[in-house]
């Protein structure tokens, strides 16, 4: 009986040590979901690279409510807990937590990191390029009512006030048949919460005053301002931004009846 008992123990005691030995090698090897762990190749503002142990390259965007973890360097290896977005092989970075720290050469810089390919480097490019915070760009388009042709330059600046809105100063300058305009918008731009905001495309809309100089009549065209008339509008545009810089727009003016009621801009931003 005692024998019997001995041996009851042994099997419990036995059993008890290797599901907390299983439950814990399960817990050491299984990652959280969502997560990947790999080393830094690149990190910028907006994009961190990583390079995880099947030799395999992932890029990521970072949220920007997103605290960064000291030590967040090329070298440092890292797990990134993230979620998809609207493009493949881009995700977005919820979290970051550095396990082992950069290694350094005797120099006591970083050890330098194989380089991403490079179709991950031009969709980098590409994002840190659409959030720099002062950009350039030329428009080109049409008028209807009256009929105008119409070049432009603008300019982007933001964000401000708001993670997704940018003051978009810009200058038109049309020509028709019978109507020439000098147009200076002062108009500020809103991003919708439709897309991601390193997506491929996003949508916008936005509105500000028009200081319009025009010029209607037959005649001899003379670049003298004492010949336009001055109008002031009311802007409204919406349109589609797309990462690698061009867009598209459609904009009408209110209260000014010698502006073009509806104007149909294409448009790249450096």
């Amino acid at each position: 009986m005692k024998h019997l008992f001995g041996l009851l123990v042994c099997s419990v005691v036995t059993a008890t040590l290797a599901t907390s030995a299983l439950g814990q090698t399960a817990s050491e090897q299984t990652e959280p979901a969502g997560s990947t762990v790999g080393t830094v190749v690149s990190v910028s503002r907006q994009t961190m690279t990583l390079r995880t142990g099947d030799n395999q390259f992932q890029l990521f965007v970072f949220n920007n409510n997103m605290v960064r973890p000291k030590g967040l360097t090329a070298g440092s290896r890292i797990r990134v807990e993230s979620s998809a977005t609207d493009e493949p092989g881009v995700r977005l970075a919820t979290r970051v937590t550095v396990l082992e720290p950069a290694t350094t050469t005797p120099s006591g810089t970083a050890q330098d990191m194989a380089p991403p390919p490079k179709e991950v480097r031009d969709v980098e490019r590409e994002i840190e390029r659409q959030a720099r915070r002062w950009q350039l760009g030329v428009r080109i388009g049409a008028g209807l009512d009256p009929e105008l042709f119409l070049l432009g330059v603008h300019a982007g600046i933001g964000p401000i006030f708001s993670r997704d809105f940018y003051f978009r100063p810009n200058a038109e300058f049309a020509f028709g048949e019978l109507t020439d305009m000098v147009a200076l918008n002062l108009e500020g731009a809103y991003r919708l919460p439709i897309s991601f905001r390193h997506g491929r495309w996003s949508a916008y809309v936005g509105a500000g005053p028009g200081l319009n100089f025009v010029h209607q009549g037959i005649g001899r065209r003379d670049i003298d301002f004492g010949n336009f008339d001055y109008d002031t509008s009311l802007n409204v545009f919406s349109g589609l931004r797309f990462r690698r810089g061009t867009f598209v727009e459609v904009k009408t003016s209110l209260w000014a009846p010698a502006v073009p009621t509806l104007r149909l801009i294409f448009g790249y931003t450096f």
